[in-house]
């Protein structure tokens, strides 16, 4: 029977581990982005029963080379620019292995007490550098906490918004009448998924149009909505707006949908998952004005702030209004520093009771490089997106299909969505770089996210390099 891992044993694995992932780090750029093996191959080459006996750490990081990394579509690349960026860093790693080293649950301040407070002071140093309002402080009435995502965050303030909304009965009665939630017809599918899980339904939510030069949300369709709701009885609870859409990083303008919302009694949520991590260069905070008129907002550093996933960044103007929705508190739970109302419990803050200790990588990540490190990061990747869109502009068979305030640059063929859902096949299948597509004006639109802290200027050229390349053959066809 294996033995439990002794303190040398894992100093030894540990070393191992590390050398494994710096080494993976390295050769990064050489492999393919994406797996180049058809679905089931991985099932198919793993034993049909796990071991009897205990193996060494070497086996398992033997079996990592040759049947999981190959098959993996590689986050980390610095060719990978589809979705939004997820990617971590060195500094981040270490903390979540410290995380896991000290396997502390910290649903209560009691269980871990410096779990709960380290979490509170990383989200007021966040709230600091990105020039939040100050009411999101944990030394007013709000305070910030670490979601899993972003989706979890809208899910919480969903919850909250109808708990305002009803007056406090949804505690007791639930959803007890039609609440509606809005959001732009750009928002992320998050939205629609926690208005699902909070009783709402799919028709729950009221997509607002967008201006089709910005793709932001116009204030006067919120406005209308919201009206044509309450004349039909309806009880307009939460107002999702976004710093960064998914499909092309718009921005919806927080001044007037925050007016609208303070005026109707509207709880307003700001979704800035992607984007908001721009804050923390001052030059780049005109996406945030207006946000002192909302009562939630979030963004993920996993995103774009060299932090693991999952660790999304989640502020409340009010604190007191999401404990009084969501506490539970069961007799095993009981404790006097609770009771005594001094302390945070995070359990309160979110649907799961567990926690990890998130903050522990954000401490890591702030503390290695600091404010100008994570500064310089951003503007490096604002820098090389707009170095790929001059390479598009400059091209007659391309057209930039939306502004790129940020990272994300959106483009497409002239010759059609044909030709541009060819072009990313096409392009894709080198395996050398990794593009994903969205719809912008009803148009197939390639996307590029800059955001690895691996991507240079050369793998940008090299991306466009055969972009280029691919047009060519497919405007040949």
């Amino acid at each position: 029977m294996a033995e439990h891992m002794d303190p040398e044993e894992f100093r030894r694995a540990g070393y191992a581990v590390v050398d494994w992932i710096a080494d993976y780090w390295t050769t990064l750029g050489k492999r393919p982005v994406t797996s180049q093996d058809p679905p089931g191959a991985v099932a198919a080459a793993l034993p049909a029963h796990p071991p009897e006996h205990g193996e060494p750490i070497q086996n398992v990081l033997a079996d990592l080379d040759t049947l999981i990394t190959p098959r993996l579509t590689h986050w980390q690349h610095p060719g990978f620019f589809g979705y939004f960026p997820a990617n971590t860093s060195g500094p981040s790693v270490l903390g979540d292995l410290v995380s896991s080293g000290l396997g502390v649950q910290g649903m209560l301040w009691a269980t871990g007490p410096a779990c709960t407070e380290l979490e509170t002071v990383m989200l007021d140093w966040l709230a600091g550098i990105m020039g939040l309002p100050e009411k999101f402080r944990s030394t007013g009435r709000g305070g910030g906490v670490i979601q899993d995502s972003a989706s979890s965050a809208t899910l919480v303030a969903t919850l909250g918004a109808l708990h305002r909304a009803g007056g406090g009965r949804w505690r007791t009665a639930g959803v007890d009448r039609r609440y509606r939630a809005y959001t732009s017809t750009q928002g992320h599918s998050s939205i629609e998924k926690a208005a699902r899980i909070a009783g709402l339904g799919e028709d729950g939510v009221r997509p607002i149009e967008v201006d089709p030069g910005t793709l932001a949300m116009r204030p006067a369709a919120l406005r209308a909505a919201i009206e044509a709701d309450r004349a039909a009885g309806d009880v307009p609870a939460i107002v999702v707006a976004t710093v960064g859409t998914t499909s092309t990083t718009a921005v919806d303008p927080l001044p007037e949908i925050g007016a609208i919302c303070a005026e109707y009694g509207v709880w307003l949520h700001v979704d800035a998952a992607y984007a908001g991590a721009a804050a923390v260069c001052p030059e780049l905070r005109w996406s945030h004005a207006g946000l002192e008129q909302a009562d939630s907002y979030c963004f993920d550093p996993h995103k774009w702030l060299l932090t693991g996933f999952d660790c999304d960044a989640f502020w409340v103007a009010d604190r007191g209004e999401l404990i009084e929705a969501l506490t539970v508190m069961p007799e095993f739970l009981r404790n006097a520093a609770t009771e005594s109302g001094a302390v945070i419990d995070y359990r309160d803050w979110q649907v799961p009771l567990g926690r990890r200790f998130r903050a522990l990588k954000l401490w890591f990540v702030l503390r290695w490089y600091g404010v100008e490190g994570l500064r310089a990061h951003i503007r490096s990747g604002i820098a090389l997106a707009d170095r790929f869109a001059g390479r598009v502009a400059a091209d007659d068979r391309f057209a930039l299909a939306a502004p790129h305030p940020f990272s994300l640059v959106c483009f497409r063929l002239r010759a059609g969505d044909e030709a541009s859902a060819a072009l990313l096949a096409r392009v894709n299948g080198t395996g050398r770089v990794h593009l994903t597509h969205t719809r912008v004006g009803g148009r197939y639109t390639l996307r590029l996210a800059v955001g690895s802290p691996l991507t240079t200027e050369e793998h940008v050229d090299e991306a466009w390099g055969l972009l280029a390349a691919a047009a060519s053959e497919v405007l040949a066809d």
